[in-house]
């Protein structure tokens, strides 16, 4: 997803505290060229010489489903750097064949509850959503579509490639910083229980799965999220 998409996500959830929140498109998303290899280890570390370029102290990074993925890494790679962690939806096994999913019951849904999803996108947002309203989906959608086009081939190169995984992704590392690992219970694209697994590695870590959320947990209980995240910036002390 874009930035755009990122911040309709997380600023009404830092709401008040003060931050000054910055958003990046990763390299061949939104606007930002492709201009490093089609791995995660380099989209990684283009995030963190941003990072350096521009940010002189430890921060706090927040991201959700492939970029909390990351965000997870740079806190393994690069700890100095990081203040704190907020993962939502977050990716911990990025193979497919490797997660952990839960058995999918479709929670009850008002009939025509997709009709405003073109039909391309019905089949993910039928094993991604948790909160299953027509309003949840027009907001997803409009979420999906912000931003800037980005690069689809890269993005397929990406995804389908050998590099995909970070090579550290199965370090037992630990990050001592203050983190919160926020996961939806109708999660059909990541799941909750790798989740849960990699707590080990968090020791001031809080952990919550979400009823009535899946995937785009924050646009689906998005006043939970907020609540959620105050808890996590109160742990910061900022």
């Amino acid at each position: 997803m874009t930035r755009a998409a990122m911040a309709a996500a997380f600023t009404p959830a830092f709401a008040g505290a003060g931050l000054r929140e910055v958003y990046l498109d990763l390299p061949g998303h939104g606007d930002s060229p492709a201009n490093c290899p089609a791995a995660s280890q380099a989209m990684l570390d283009t995030v963190c010489e941003w990072l350096d370029r521009h940010v002189g102290a430890p921060v706090l990074l927040a991201g959700a489903s492939y970029g909390a993925y990351l965000a997870a890494g740079i806190a393994r790679q690069r700890p100095e750097i990081v203040r704190g962690l907020l993962l939502v939806c977050p990716g911990v096994k990025i193979s497919l064949e490797g997660r952990a999913l839960p058995e999918f019951e479709p929670p009850e849904a008002p009939t025509g509850w997709l009709d405003g999803a073109p039909a391309e996108l019905r089949p993910h947002l039928d094993v991604a959503l948790g909160h299953r309203t027509s309003t949840v989906v027009a907001t997803v959608l409009s979420a999906l579509h912000s931003g800037g086009p980005g690069d689809e081939k890269f993005q397929e190169e990406l995804r389908g490639g050998r590099d995909f995984a970070l090579p550290d992704e199965d370090a037992d590392i630990v990050f001592g910083g203050p983190v919160s690992v926020i996961t939806g219970r109708q999660d059909g694209i990541v799941g909750y229980a790798d989740q849960f697994r990699s707590m080990r590695h968090y020791p001031r870590g809080t952990f919550t799965v979400v009823d009535a959320a899946g995937h785009y947990l924050p646009f689906e209980q998005p006043a939970l999220l907020r609540s959620l995240t105050q808890d996590w910036l109160h742990r910061t002390r900022i």
